[in-house]
């Protein structure tokens, strides 16, 4: 199989993944719980296979087209925000769920988002571009968020501990691994053959920590199936005004067509499987429900990527 058609069937190898995760998780629970073990450091490795596609060298152009930026961080930290608002005020009297729902739903996607704006004809290149930036400003603002939202909710209790650990391990290193990578292979041979040997690696990577997050965490999906309904309407919900709100942000600010499709896939795309070891750092009272709250938003999402692929193309012209 060449690169390409790696690239080509990525989707089918993901809902591959996804299934056989599941099966196990499920037919093997005991087993399966090690997987947890696994997902902070694939999700590293993922990290710095995306962070070795980014285009160093263009970063300033991707980073000067200033009305994509700006139309990228309006609808992802302000306008996603305000309807993650609306939506969960319903689930108030379910802390872990929502403390899960927060975390997943204020955090726009890093990975994954550029395969699906590809796919859907948009332009990915500028989303990989934008990466570095819209990581830093969700860490940074997270935390905001979530004080805000939260209140004086005396039943959670988030510490800042998580996230600058997360910072560092999901986002620094393999940045910082990635850049000097691809400054050495300029003047290295060897660098040089490994930088094009990860160039293989996204997409198995991206398998590897779905199969980890899945695999670990579908059983508690399962049992807790009854307890995590409030928070499906809203995961739908969502998933239905979340591209009105992108698709706005790209008009307001005059976008060709290529890159409001960017913007749209962005605002509906979040960052479940960066924010899932913030939520399993929880306290253990509403570690495990986090978490599978979390989850329940990826299978939900993976689905609609699926329409969105389809749909935004032939609404966005």
């Amino acid at each position: 199989m060449t690169r390409e058609q790696l690239e080509t069937h990525q989707i089918a190898l993901y809902f591959a993944a996804v299934l056989a995760a599941a099966a196990f998780g499920l037919l093997a629970t005991d087993t399966a719980r090690h997987l947890e073990a696994l997902v902070t450091p694939a999700i590293a490795v993922l990290m710095y296979a995306m962070f070795l596609q980014i285009p160093f060298l263009d970063l300033r152009q991707g980073l000067g087209n200033r009305r994509f930026m700006a139309a990228l961080l309006l609808t992802n930290f302000i306008f996603v925000p305000l309807l993650v608002w609306a939506a969960t005020r319903g689930l108030v009297e379910h802390p872990a769920i929502l403390i899960g729902a927060l975390l997943v739903l204020l955090t726009p996607c890093i990975d994954y988002v550029v395969v699906f704006t590809h796919i859907g004809k948009g332009d990915s290149r500028l989303t990989l571009a934008a990466t570095p930036v819209l990581l830093l400003v969700q860490l940074v603002l997270l935390p905001v968020y979530l004080a805000v939202m939260l209140g004086d909710s005396s039943e959670v209790a988030i510490s800042i501990t998580p996230f600058v650990e997360a910072f560092v391990l999901l986002i620094v290193l393999p940045l910082i691994l990635a850049v000097l990578t691809s400054a050495g292979a300029r003047r290295s041979r060897s660098v040089s053959v490994w930088n094009e040997a990860w160039a293989w690696m996204p997409v198995p990577a991206m398998a590897l920590v779905l199969v980890a997050v899945i695999g670990s965490q579908i059983a508690v999906v399962v049992h807790d199936f009854d307890r995590l309904l409030p928070v499906i309407p809203v995961y739908i919900g969502f998933m239905l005004l979340a591209p009105v709100l992108g698709f706005a942000s790209a008009r307001l600010l005059r976008l060709p067509v290529a890159e409001a499709r960017s913007v749209t896939f962005s605002s509906a795309t979040r960052n479940s499987l960066v924010v899932l070891p913030l939520a399993l750092a929880l306290p253990e009272n509403m570690r495990a429900l986090a978490a599978a709250a979390v989850i329940t938003q990826t299978l939900i999402e993976l689905i609609s990527e699926l329409v969105y692929v389809r749909a935004l193309p032939a609404l966005i012209r």
